[in-house]
């Protein structure tokens, strides 16, 4: 069986058989196209079809190949922590227009899943010190896996609740990417989303539980004008400023991702 064959056999849309295949052969996708009549080793069918076989029922792609990337950074994931979304990029973007990029700074990532935000600053900003907080053991650990591999020393790793063990100190900026998916919506049992951990997707309520608790908590951990940044969910924006106005954010802006959505809300605490 040629690779063409392969894929078209499959029963995947075209990007989700190519990556598949790429992973199972250790190669590129401009590989598979210019070798496309190459011919596939059984062994190598075999395993193709088994990951083609969990696609099809859903798992994403990111479990299946171990990796994702996001702000270019090859990242490994694993279903201890939340795929990461390119709209989350946003999120990285707001961010790092109010972290300078010629002195040092302090940054709190809240939530860091596999650490795709706070790895993200710390490239873009080797001066900051980044300090990446989870509940999880587990996606800590996939999160540190992912500092070392990339080299990036200027990013610690704390477990914490949200704010509960973060030291008494102020940042200059503080992100995170909470869960914020109310309790019932009929996505979170659909498609890929019905493999990612429930506690990174849904806090349960109205969605907006966490966001509430990082927005109104983040005064005590922020140096004077200081910037809060954070994502939320598609119909949420108006209720995120208002939590920002209500805590005391000034300058607070709401941005859209690639594809137009509100995703993002920013503020900044007054300067003393």
């Amino acid at each position: 069986m040629k690779l063409r064959e392969a894929l078209a056999q499959s029963g995947l849309v075209p990007v989700d058989g190519r990556v598949l295949l790429a992973h199972v052969l250790d190669r590129d996708r401009a590989w598979l196209l210019a070798h496309a009549d190459d011919e596939l080793a059984r062994v190598d069918a075999d395993a193709f079809f088994a990951l083609a076989k969990r696609r099809r029922e859903g798992e994403p792609v990111a479990y299946l190949t171990g990796r994702r990337e996001f702000w270019g950074l090859g990242l490994a994931v694993t279903p201890a922590v939340l795929v990461p979304r390119p709209e989350t990029e946003t999120l990285v973007e707001a961010l790092l227009e109010r972290i300078p990029a010629d002195r040092p700074a302090s940054v709190l990532d809240l939530g860091t899943g596999c650490g795709a935000i706070a790895l993200a600053v710390a490239s873009e900003r080797p001066l900051a010190r980044v300090l990446a907080t989870d509940a999880s053991r587990d996606a800590l650990d996939v999160a540190r896996g992912n500092a070392q591999r990339l080299g990036l020393r200027n990013a610690e790793f704390l477990r914490s609740d949200w704010y509960a063990d973060v030291p008494a100190q102020r940042f200059d900026a503080i992100a995170a990417n909470p869960p914020y998916v109310a309790a019932g919506d009929p996505h979170l049992v659909e498609g890929d989303l019905r493999f990612e951990p429930r506690i990174a997707l849904s806090p349960g309520g109205d969605g907006l539980g966490a966001l509430r608790t990082i927005v109104a908590g983040a005064a005590p951990h922020l140096a004077p004008g200081g910037v809060l940044a954070v994502e939320h969910g598609h119909d949420q924006s108006g209720a995120v400023v208002r939590l920002f106005e209500a805590a005391g954010f000034v300058a607070v802006v709401a941005r859209r991702d690639l594809a137009g959505i509100p995703r993002v809300v920013r503020g900044e605490l007054p300067p003393a």
